[in-house]
Formats: C-alpha cells, structure tokens, sequence
C-alpha cells in the first residue's frame, strides 16, 4: 500500500535525522576529550544547542495509532495513513524550526502549527482511541513554538479544546488527555524559555567579560602614551641640554644627567603603577616636572595656580592635561615662553590654560589650524568629557597655541570617567 511506503519514508527520515544527532554528540565529547588531554579548560555548554532532535523521541507516542493501522483496526487507513504522515511532517517542521527565533516568529512556522491543530482534531474525532494522544504531541509543539504573555491563554485554550474532543470520543478519559496537553504545553515553554535564556545569559557574560579585557588594555595603552610621551621627551631635552652644557659647564652638566635619572626612575614608578592600574596623578607634581622639562628646554614657564582645593581626581585629570600640553610644547612649539594658569570660574568649575607663544603644538610642528591637537589631546578630550568637563586647543590670536580645560571642581572618579579610546602611538 502507498501510505505504508509514506510512513517507511518517514521512519528513514527519522533515523537520517538521529544520526545527525548522534554525531553532533560524538564530536562534542571529542572536544571534551581534547580539552581533558591539553589541560585546557572544559567547555561550558552542557552540550550542543538543543535542537528538533530533542523532541523527535515523542513521536512514539502515536506508536499505537501506527499500530492499528498496521494491524488493519483502523476505518479507511488511507486517510488515517496520510492524516499520520501529516501530522509527522507537520510536528517535526514546527519543532525543528521552534529554535530558530527568527523561524519560530515566522508566519510559515504558525500557519503550520494551526494546520497541524485542524489535523489532530480531525483524527482525534474520526478515530479515537490512541489518536487522540496527539493533543499532547500539538501541546509539545505549541509550547516549543510561542513564548510570551500569550502563552498561557493558548495553553488554556488548546487544554479545553483537547478536553471537549476527547470527552466527544472517551467520556470521562479526556481528562488523562487535557492534562497531558496542559502539561506538555507549558513544561516544554518553561524548559525552553530557561534554556534559552541561559545560553543569552552566558552570551552576555562572555561579552562582558571581553569588553573589560578591551577597556583595560586601552586603558594600559593610553596611560603608556600619556606617560612615555611625556617622560622620554624630558629625556631628550634633558640630554641635549647635557650635552652643550658638557664642555663649558660640567657641574650644570652633570646636574642634567641626575635630572634625567630622576626622571627615568620616576617613569620606571609610573609605569608599574600604570600596569597595576593604581596610578594617580597629581597636579602640583605635575606643574613642577613642567618647570622643569621647559627650562631645560630654554623655555620660560611662568606658572599660575588660584583657587578652590581639588579633588583627587579632578587633580588627577588635569595632570594629565598639563603633561599633555607641555610635551607638546616641548616637541612642536619652538616656543620661547610657555603660561600654565589653573584658576577656579564661576559654576563651581577649574580652568586650566596652557599658552605658548611658538609655531604650534598640535599633532605636527606647525600644528592644525583649529580644533583638537594629536592624539594624545584626542583622548583627554573625550575623558574630560565624560567627566562633565571640556577641552579645547588651537592658535592663539596673539600667536602660539593654546590649551584650554575646564572641569567641575568635585569631577566624577577618574576609574568611572575614563573611555574607551583608540591605541596610540608615543
């Protein structure tokens, strides 16, 4: 007969698809077994993502309508043989699109599970008996398929309807069969909700957890930048001057040389601090290296600083600042004469401006026109901007360049304003 030929087809369909699933399970326990041998650590998932294959087993529960066709117990096999080879392929389409969200909310994927409904009640009140454990196997279904608010109304629903058939059929055994619908619905949405929303769970924290290794290695490569800049500048302005002073004035000489020790064991101090992450910068000890880098530099400084007390990291950000501003000077300006005023303004904020009158400090020896600077600049721009202040740099109308901060005087902690910037280079 056809429909015996229909339901062998589909029998081998089933076995294809197990031993796909058998080999998703062998290559998951190779991996487990390579991760074992290599010392590595043991992968997380419990195995594979779920998938139709999961809910394929069911099926045998209308073993027993495949029996009495069989067996010839059943009333025109012809239409119970194809109604069988619906419902399967029917099922095994929804299932297996139930975990794939955007097949899942598809209307193809509903449209099959309300077809699938009109054939259950069909055989359900056709046959009896045996088929009508198919409201269980459309209860499974229909709760791989909806998740929401709406889902316990369906469920609900699906029950009573599942009830009154049955009850039309069995008299009192259909409460056997709404119960079990009931029970498949919403035991298969729950198990499935909060296996998926594990798997999301594990996906947010494994992104966390590599968005914090991003952060802190921008971090180290922002605080190398500002540091080594600055530092290995100092150096070099310090050896030049060394240098000259070496035939005419040995003392003045040696007392570069002891600067530029000092200077390289202070770096070799920042940069632990810096890759521990409890770096602090401070604002006076900032303003007095740039004395020092710009007189060794044959620049004058002329420093000025009024005002409230600051907090430890608004102190800290505009350290950053005045290190930036005066490597810069140091490097690019050619200037003669460099200003570093730190004022308090009206609205509770601190002003920082750092005037030179040379050719430009910005990214380049001439520097750019308008706007921010290098990179370096680029970056404490954005880090005052996330806490609350601003920065600004260009040609000044008298000549030179000019770097002007501004930030609150009680700014946000330093750990929480500091962003995510690009790496730079020294």
């Amino acid at each position: 007969m056809s429909w015996i030929r229909e339901v062998t087809c589909q029998v081998k369909g089933w076995r294809a698809a197990r031993a796909r699933w058998r080999a998703d399970m062998e290559r998951f326990k190779a991996e487990q077994r390579a991760a074992r041998r290599s010392g590595g650590k043991m992968p997380e998932d419990p195995g594979p993502p779920p998938t139709g294959f999961a809910l394929l087993p069911w099926l045998l529960m209308g073993m027993g309508s495949f029996s009495n066709l069989l067996q010839g117990k059943t009333a025109n096999p012809w239409i119970g043989g194809l109604g069988l080879f619906a419902f399967n392929s029917l099922y095994i389409y929804v299932t297996f699109r139930s975990f794939v969200k955007e097949a899942r909310e598809a209307r193809s994927t509903k449209v099959a599970l309300v077809l699938m409904g009109l054939v259950t009640c069909g055989l359900a009140l056709g046959y009896g008996g045996s088929w009508l454990y198919f409201f269980p196997l459309l209860g499974l279904a229909t709760g791989a398929v909806l998740r929401g608010p709406r889902l316990g109304q369906i469920g609900l629903g699906l029950t009573a309807l599942a009830a009154v058939v049955s009850f039309v059929r069995a008299g009192w055994d259909a409460v056997n069969v709404a119960y079990g619908t009931f029970l498949s619905t919403m035991v298969t949405a729950a198990i499935l909700s909060l296996s998926e929303a594990v798997r999301e769970l594990r996906a947010a924290r494994e992104e966390l957890a590599r968005r914090a290794v991003e952060k802190e290695r921008l971090r180290f490569s922002r605080d190398l930048h500002d540091l080594l800049g600055h530092t290995l500048s100092v150096i070099v302005v310090k050896s030049e001057a060394a240098r000259r002073l070496a035939p005419r004035d040995l003392d003045a000489a040696l007392t570069q040389i002891t600067d530029i020790e000092s200077v390289g064991r202070q770096a070799l101090t920042e940069i632990r601090e810096a890759v521990t992450g409890y770096r602090e910068g401070s604002l006076t000890t900032e303003l007095d290296r740039a004395r020092s880098a710009l007189s060794a530099a044959s620049v004058d400084p002329v420093v000025r600083q009024s005002g409230a007390p600051l907090t430890p990291q608004s102190e800290a950000l505009l350290g950053w600042v005045v290190r930036e501003a005066v490597t810069n000077v140091v490097r690019h300006s050619g200037a003669t004469r460099c200003e570093i005023t730190v004022e308090g303004v009206p609205g509770g904020h601190v002003r920082l401006t750092v005037t030179d009158d040379g050719t430009g400090t910005g990214a380049s020896a001439t520097g750019p026109a308008e706007g921010i600077g290098g990179t370096g600049l680029k970056g404490l721009t954005e880090r005052l901007a996330a806490a609350g202040g601003s920065l600004t740099a260009g040609p000044s109308p008298r000549g030179g360049f000019t770097v002007t901060a501004e930030l609150p005087v009680d700014a946000a902690d330093l750990a929480s304003s500091s962003v995510a910037t690009a790496p730079r280079e020294p």
